[in-house]
């Protein structure tokens, strides 16, 4: 499992699953949000990398929040 703003390097490394982070030198966050929208921002990536987790893949899956 990887959160990443560059999912074909993710891929091209064998990771399964690939979570499409926001941008490269803030892949779970906005640092130009306020801070209870970041959080919010934050939480969401985090709640749905474990969503991924729980799943069974057979192949690599990249998803986007």
């Amino acid at each position: 499992m990887q959160i990443t703003a560059i999912p074909n390097i993710a891929e091209m490394l064998g990771v399964n699953r690939v979570l499409v982070g926001a941008a490269v030198p803030h892949p779970t966050g906005n640092p130009k949000l306020e801070e209870a929208k970041e959080k919010e921002l934050r939480r969401a990536y985090v709640l749905k990398a474990l969503e991924l987790l729980q799943e069974d893949v057979e192949q690599p899956k990249i998803v986007t929040l």
